[in-house]
């Protein structure tokens, strides 16, 4: 049998494809191999990462790289997979000296297929083949989002027209609204579960209906509307006007029935019509959704997590309507923003969560990480920054939610099961500090606010995942803490006002510590090479004698088999002040497990002084200096730096900042290894990997 991968149909249907390469000869060669096969192309050549840039904003069905100016083949790869088209099949053709025991290295990459241009043959099936998966992640995401319109448009009809509406699952009836069960005289929606379909429609001409459902099953809908006579005696209009399609949930099939204004209604449930109407577009929109991604995306085990306000702030209804409006409406994209995971909303400030995972272990994991979205927030709207306190409960699901009734069960119970939460040996993080003497009804300083929100524990840790161009370290994290203080976000690092309260500064760091191991520990159940490195005050390097001794007790909590999952990170020029005592305990930390690294590196004229002292693994540069990456002259400058700074100790550098596309491709340009900024990941409340965003 002829290979339908490679019909006439695929040919005819033009190729969009982008090639990355330097060379025009090798270009014409691809287009010829495809003209040799009578198979369309629309092609782009480029060789530079400004018009990557642009071209990366168009559809496209694969990218072949080569070689480019200013593009390594890791960077393409890490750009796509953060663009729109995060599974752009990339086709690499052979570099100089490629041998065949580096085939492996470059799928793990990410390399879709490693292509030879002498074997024309070999190279035109290699291309169809990831053609082919192309436009098969298109056809899904394509199909899938046709199908959320179609049952959200079908579902508001519904609504809006108070169609009678039910489910039926191999003709039997699995739930219905209020408008059905009137129809045909049932006191509710429940006395219809389990009755066959043709109990109720009772239609007058049973052979042809049995014929025309059988059709229906099997996925027939063409069939789907016409006149329906019923024996029914309840129903008063007849013939009714019946509609079968598709459910979403490929067991199912969905029911409408035209009810035409003459249909008696009892007055109860005239009087419940409005409410069950609103259910339709929200409760039923929801758990269809839900039903929907369980089936598209089967998991082994799920939950449902229910996100409400803990108490709505009165500043949000002490402005202008549109502040109002605004805070409401953008609740669910800072929920979106903070978890990924697929959100529904069930009310206005009521949003449900679908979390999977492959075992009950790591879906706990998985719950415990959420914890931290329940302190005190900031929601940032266009004119304002609003107060926002959420929170979060959960119900394991089964694989399917039967109906309503079960779904709001299911709600019920999410709305009082607290999360879990960890359980881990206790660390003493207290020095002492008290906020007793503190007047409650005074205006407070920023200090004495600080330590009242370390006395309730509404310090918040701020994580983002950095780019590891090594694909050695992927969940490396760094650590910011940080609290709300009149409505705006206080960094802890190097915050000026901590110099005059060093043992407050102390306290501080110890929890921060303790809380971002605690969560270490409990991430590495779902990835076991995670590391954290955490920024730090210089007090408790100088000040803490027992901070040693505190390290290795949170190494032994984390439980990580890797060899260093804790690193310190402290400023450079705190460093350089207290050089003299900051060598010895940095030393002693060394001992106990941890590593260390010196952010704000490399635009002093102490650099070069603090890394010869000092003993670091890794260096943070300076945000000036990720500046330079913005034109050609200032990176070879900045390379130049990297270079000399390596070339005294072997160190690890890491960019910051990398904010935009330009900022973080152009890093690929110089010996950095690790690149870390918002175009990768922003920061965030939990521990999350980018790829499961």
């Amino acid at each position: 049998m002829r290979n339908s991968l490679l019909s006439k149909k695929l040919k005819r249907t033009e190729t969009r494809l982008l090639i990355i390469d330097d060379n025009q000869l090798r270009y014409n060669q691809i287009l010829e191999i495809f003209a040799t096969q009578d198979h369309l192309v629309q092609a782009t050549l480029l060789d530079d990462f400004k018009a990557f840039e642009k071209q990366l904003n168009l559809p496209w069905d694969i990218v072949i790289f080569g070689r480019a100016y200013d593009l390594k083949i890791e960077q393409t790869l890490s750009l796509i997979q953060a663009s729109a088209q995060p599974s752009l099949p990339v086709l690499l053709l052979e570099p100089e000296n490629y041998s065949a025991d580096q085939y492996q290295s470059y799928i793990h990459k990410g390399i879709y297929d490693v292509l030879n241009l002498k074997a024309p043959e070999a190279f035109y099936i290699s291309i169809v083949r990831a053609l082919s998966y192309s436009r098969l992640v298109q056809a899904e995401h394509r199909l899938l989002n046709e199908l959320e319109a179609a049952q959200t448009q079908a579902q508001s009809l519904a609504a809006e027209s108070h169609k009678a509406v039910a489910l039926l699952q191999e003709g039997i009836h699995m739930s219905a609204n209020a408008e059905y069960a009137n129809l045909f005289g049932f006191n509710s929606e429940d006395d219809l579960i389990g009755l066959p379909i043709l109990d109720v429609l009772q239609p007058e001409d049973l052979a042809q209906f049995k014929l025309r459902f059988k059709k229906i099953s099997q996925g027939q809908f063409e069939h789907g509307r016409f006149e329906l006579h019923t024996q029914n005696p309840t129903v008063k209009n007849n013939p009714l006007q019946v509609e079968f399609i598709p459910s979403g949930d490929e067991d199912e099939i969905q029911l409408n029935i035209e009810c035409g204004s003459s249909i008696s209604i009892s007055t109860p449930t005239s009087l419940v019509a409005p409410a069950v109407a609103e259910k339709v577009s929200s409760l039923n929109t929801a758990l269809q959704q839900i039903n929907r991604h369980l089936t598209n995306h089967p998991a082994n085990v799920n939950a449902l997590v229910l996100f409400s306000l803990n108490h709505c702030p009165n500043e949000v209804f002490q402005n202008d309507w549109r502040g109002t409006k605004a805070y409401f409406s953008n609740i669910q994209n800072f929920i979106k923003e903070q978890v990924n995971i697929p959100i529904y909303q069930i009310e206005k400030s009521l949003h449900a969560g679908l979390l999977q995972a492959e075992s009950k272990e790591v879906l706990n994991s998985l719950l415990i990480g959420l914890n931290s979205l329940q302190k005190p927030q900031l929601l940032a709207t266009e004119q304002y920054t609003f107060p926002l306190q959420l929170k979060l409960g959960y119900s394991e699901l089964p694989k399917q939610i039967n109906d309503e009734t079960a779904f709001e069960q299911i709600l019920t119970k999410a709305f009082s099961s607290e999360l879990p939460t960890l359980n881990t040996p206790k660390i003493d993080a207290d020095i002492g500090l008290t906020t007793e003497h503190i007047p409650k009804a005074v205006q407070l300083t920023l200090l004495q606010e600080l330590k009242q929100k370390l006395d309730a524990g509404d310090i918040h840790l701020k994580y983002q995942q950095l780019y590891d161009k090594q694909d050695q370290y992927t969940h490396t994290y760094e650590v910011t803490g940080g609290f709300i203080h009149n409505n705006q976000w206080q960094d802890l690092n190097d915050l000026g006002d901590l110099k005059d309260d060093p043992e407050l500064s102390v306290q501080l760091d110890r929890w921060i510590l303790v809380e971002a191991c605690k969560q270490l520990h409990n991430f590495i159940t779902q990835y076991p090479k995670a590391k954290l490195v955490v920024n730090l005050n210089h007090h408790i390097l100088l000040n803490d004698k027992k901070l040693p001794e505190l390290i290795a007790k949170l190494l032994t909590i984390i439980g990580s088999k890797q060899a260093h999952p804790l690193i310190l990170q402290f400023s450079e020029l705190a460093l350089q002040q207290n050089l003299s005592q900051a060598q010895p305990q940095i030393a002693l930390l060394r001992q106990h497990g941890a590593e260390i690294s010196i952010r704000n590196f490399g635009n002093s004229l102490y650099s070069e002084s603090i890394l010869n002292q000092i003993d670091t693994q890794y260096l943070s540069f300076d945000n000036k200096l990720t500046k330079q990456l913005a034109s050609d002259k200032d990176m070879a400058t900045l390379q130049e730096k990297i270079l000399h700074f390596i070339g005294i100790k072997s160190v690890e550098i890491l960019l910051i900042d990398l904010n935009d596309m330009n900022l973080f491709a152009n890093a690929w340009n110089v010996e950095a290894r690790f690149l870390q900024g918002n175009y990768f990941q922003k920061k965030l409340d939990r521990l999350t990997d980018v790829q499961d965003q």
